[in-house]
């Protein structure tokens, strides 16, 4: 892609494609919060910004989350406000939601669920990656 054709709308800067990639539980680390927070930054700065859910990372998005037994904040309805930021690029690997019995309607925003050939074809196309 030509350097012009990644330029903003106002001309005031390189426009890059980052995909965050979310393998992680949302509890027990620091991964998933973490991520949330480095992807509205880079969404403030106005960066092509997708997310993508791996593995255990698909539970991040699952609806009925109680943390309130481990001493937690639930974060999951932040990502219903991902959209007011411009970020609606969310992938979902199906072969993840598979192996644990969960589908596109147990999870609390809308997603792109795609496989694992596809999932690799979209990271091929992003400039950064960022694995949490």
């Amino acid at each position: 892609m030509a350097e012009e054709d990644m330029m903003d709308e106002e001309g005031g800067g390189v426009i890059k494609k980052f995909m965050y990639v979310n393998r992680k539980a949302p509890y027990g680390t620091v991964y998933a919060l973490e991520s949330l927070e480095v992807v509205l930054i880079g969404a403030a700065f106005d960066q092509d910004v997708s997310l993508a859910f791996i593995d255990d990372g698909v539970y991040q998005l699952a609806k009925g989350q109680e943390t309130t037994r481990i001493g937690m904040k639930n974060f999951s309805p932040t990502y219903r406000a991902l959209e007011m930021y411009d970020v609606e690029k969310l992938y979902v690997e199906q072969e993840s939601l598979d192996a644990r019995g969960l589908s596109a309607d147990d999870l609390v925003v809308t997603v792109q669920v795609v496989s694992s050939a596809e999932m690799r074809e979209l990271m091929d196309q992003q400039d950064v990656l960022l694995n949490f």
